[in-house]
């Protein structure tokens, strides 16, 4: 489809679903995206490329003597003669399944911030020409000081165009980078890792990533073995990012409401009004969010209990998932929302916790400790009870011993047993909100600004040999 833009694919296939006797509605996706990476190892760069795809989403939904029901079909590769079997498709699957109980009308037309005419926006690897060159210094660098560096930088850009049977159309370009760096000590004993999240790369600082791993590497000089336990801890912004972001993937209102999670009133219902933590904190998304921008529009490739594809196109707005402590709101679609009586609050692809007035630092929190625990980063967190949203997890790249305001080693990594919500109630401290790039979710969710957080009590339950 080279010479066919999106906008007239969608509205070919579009005309196409038209002619189906007993389709009520259409709903066409069109996704153009591009990436570009870099690699290094070694203190040298090893690898770069640039990539480009195209999938279509064709949703169709067919009225029956029992309901409406949907059929979803996605393609990569669409020619423009495929179209016409991507909507067959895409019928059969609508005609072949039961009526959705998420059925609704589709979203009727409504202003979009983008063009709609305009082309899909793309990446190519000129993102990195500043970020290279500071790159090459660090490489440099690291050699003359006898340290490694590996790493991996890639930005992504998706043009989104969505046009349905009732005449919405929109569109959304969606930047992301991220870039991840390890540095390791030359008989690879020492181990550090840092990250950042950009839009661009123009603002993404090099050098201070590269000051603080080798910082890092230096607290490792000497070890310190400590048993599992329960410790004051300091978790610095990423970590706190990949604990809330698992909150986040819970607060599904469809899966409280039916009882099955931490946000589960008992004797039904959900927990919303419900005070959380004393701490006035916020937990909060927003398509805006200066440097998080999202997608301001529901895209639903897929239904599921937090996204419908009735609900393509529906806009977003600022939503409070927990304000002042209190739990406000939990993701909704159109059709939960009626079965919970409470108001439409669909995902949105960003997250901010912040304490009301701001906070210290990371290096003011560690500063003001007296014994304890300084965490890189956490690994391999899952799932153990979702009544409690109990998840275990290893620390992983360094857990560091900070003693009367300074760091004095590194210790054994341990496996952790905590549950988020209830983190929230138990921190002492709370520091200040920065943008960073969560290290185990970073494959799916990257627009993230957190605060580093001192627990008095996390359960370090066991010794871990993860490196």
């Amino acid at each position: 489809m080279s010479d066919v833009t999106p906008q007239d694919t969608i509205e070919h296939t579009l005309e196409l679903a038209a002619r189906v006797n007993d389709v009520s509605g259409c709903v066409v996706i069109a996704d153009e995206s591009s990436s570009a990476n870099l690699r290094w190892a070694n203190n040298t760069l090893t690898t770069n490329g640039v990539t480009r795809g195209r999938r279509l989403t064709v949703v169709a939904t067919v009225n029956g003597a029992q309901g409406v029901a949907a059929g979803v079909v996605s393609r990569s590769a669409v020619r423009s003669t495929d179209l016409d079997d991507l909507v067959n498709a895409a019928v059969a699957a609508a005609r072949d399944n039961t009526p959705a109980q998420d059925a609704g009308p589709l979203v009727e037309p409504h202003q979009s911030s983008m063009s709609w005419d305009d082309v899909p926006a793309e990446t190519s690897g000129g993102v990195f020409e500043d970020f290279t060159r500071a790159l090459g210094e660090e490489l440099a660098r690291a050699d003359r000081e006898r340290r490694l560096l590996f790493g991996y930088a890639e930005h992504d850009m998706t043009s989104t165009y969505m046009g349905s049977s009732t005449g919405l159309r929109l569109r959304h370009d969606q930047p992301t980078g991220q870039l991840e760096m390890n540095a390791k000590s030359g008989d690879f004993a020492r181990s550090a890792w840092g990250g950042a999240a950009t839009r661009d790369f123009t603002d993404v600082d090099v050098a201070g990533l590269h000051g603080d791993l080798a910082q890092r590497l230096d607290w490792a000089n000497r070890r310190v073995d400590l048993p599992p336990g329960r410790y004051d801890t300091v978790l610095p912004p990423t970590a706190v990012a990949d604990l809330m972001i698992y909150l986040y993937w819970s607060a599904g209102a469809r899966d409280a409401h039916d009882g099955r999670t931490v946000f589960s009133k008992a004797g039904g219902g959900t927990r919303v009004g419900e005070t959380l933590t004393s701490s006035d904190i916020t937990l909060r998304s927003d398509p805006k969010a200066a440097q998080l921008e999202c997608g301001p529009f529901v895209v639903a490739h897929t239904s599921s209990a937090e996204s419908s594809v009735f609900d393509n196109g529906l806009g977003l707005r600022p939503t409070a998932w927990i304000e002042s402590g209190k739990l406000a709101s939990l993701i909704q679609t159109r059709y939960s929302a009626n079965l919970t009586g409470l108001p439409t609050t669909p995902a949105i692809d960003n997250l901010i916790l912040e304490r009301a007035g701001g906070g210290p630092s990371l290096d003011d929190m560690v500063a003001a400790s007296k014994r304890s625990l300084l965490v890189t980063c956490l690994w391999y967190i899952r799932e153990v009870d979702p009544q409690t949203l109990l998840l275990t997890g290893l620390t992983r790249d360094g857990v560091y011993l900070v003693e009367d305001g300074e760091v004095v080693g590194a210790v054994n990594n341990f496996r952790f047993n905590e549950s988020p919500v209830d983190l929230l109630r138990r921190a002492t401290d709370v520091g200040e909100t920065v943008r960073c790039l969560p290290r185990e979710w970073n494959d799916y969710f990257t627009r993230t600004a957190m605060p580093a957080m001192r627990v008095p009590d996390f359960n370090m339950s066991t010794v871990s040999q993860a490196s």
